[in-house]
Order: structure tokens, then C-alpha cells, then sequence
């Protein structure tokens, strides 16, 4: 549950380029992740941003944000206390997870993201690929909670993660 607040951040308020020249800005952001193994979904926000995308040169585009882990939300109480606690994101410590890129390309019609996780002191490697519906950006990504030291099963495959990220845009 831990890692979909990864993602999170990656959601941050974002501006970007749907044609050289032309710039559009992220409205709203709702991030969404599934905690697979224990059927868990919840939320993340307190997005910030310092993020651009230019299509017409991709080499100059950067996504970098962060998400609040406070705001972590499963819909329990008492499951996210637990999360925010210091046996999983230790909020009080590390109130932010952040994200930045050191790619950005396009794939066909997708836009993938290359860049680095950090939630607490734990930094990895992370794609995120997005599409574009109508005035929406969706990215979406997976990851293991296990690899960022939030440990709640005990085989790496039963911490599988799956962020949705979805951006309203505006031209």
C-alpha cells in the first residue's frame, strides 16, 4: 500500500506541451493505487511540481514532484494510521515521497517516463507510461512496497503495487 504513495508524488501537479509551442497545465490530479494481494485500493495527494513536458523536443522535458504521505487514505482509519506509522512510511520522519525523471520519451503513441522513486531513505528506478484520452494524461506503473523497505507480506510478489495516475488537463 505503501508504494502506490510512490507513484503518487509522480502525479504532482504537471505542465506539458501537447504541440511544440503550445503549453497546457494539469487542472487535477487523482491518484490511485491497489494493494494487490490484500485487495486494498486507496488514494495519495498533496501533490507539488516542478514538471514540464515538451513534445516537440522530449529532451527537454522533466517530471519531478512530491506527494504528502499523510494524505494516504484506504478508507480505514486504522489501516492508515498503521501505514503513516514508522513500521511502514514513518510520516512523522519522511513526509514526502518524491520522484524525478532522467527520461522522457515517446513510444508510439505513449509517453514513457524513466526516473527515480525516493520514499523514505530507499531510492529505485521506476517507468511510468502514459496515454492521452481526450483532455486527460493517464500514467500508470507498478511496483513492489517490499523493495522500498515497506515490508507488509513477506514474498517480494505478494507486495505488487498498481498506480493509476489520471491528470485533467487544460489547453
Amino acid at each position: 500500500m505503501r508504494i502506490f504513495s510512490l507513484c503518487l508524488f509522480l502525479a504532482v501537479s504537471l505542465s506539458f506541451n501537447t504541440t511544440s509551442g503550445q503549453k497546457s497545465n494539469i487542472k487535477s490530479a487523482q491518484i490511485s493505487f491497489e494493494f494487490v494481494s490484500k485487495n486494498v485500493e486507496g488514494t495519495i495527494s498533496g501533490f507539488e511540481s516542478e514538471s514540464s513536458i515538451d513534445v516537440g523536443n522530449l529532451k527537454n522535458s522533466i517530471f519531478k514532484g512530491s506527494v504528502s504521505s499523510e494524505t494516504l487514505d484506504t478508507n480505514s482509519g486504522l489501516r492508515n494510521w498503521s501505514l503513516k506509522s514508522r513500521k511502514y512510511f514513518n510520516a512523522d520522519d519522511y513526509p514526502k515521497i518524491s520522484f524525478s525523471s532522467n527520461e522522457v520519451k515517446l513510444e508510439g503513441e505513449k509517453l514513457v517516463v524513466n526516473g527515480v522513486l525516493k520514499i523514505k531513505e530507499t531510492s529505485k528506478p521506476i517507468t511510468i507510461t502514459f496515454v492521452q484520452k481526450n483532455n486527460q494524461l493517464i500514467g500508470t506503473t507498478s511496483l513492489y512496497s517490499i523493495d522500498y523497505g515497506i515490508k507488509i507480506k513477506k514474498k517480494r510478489e505478494d507486495n505488487l503495487v498498481n498506480i493509476k495516475m489520471v491528470f485533467d488537463v487544460e489547453d
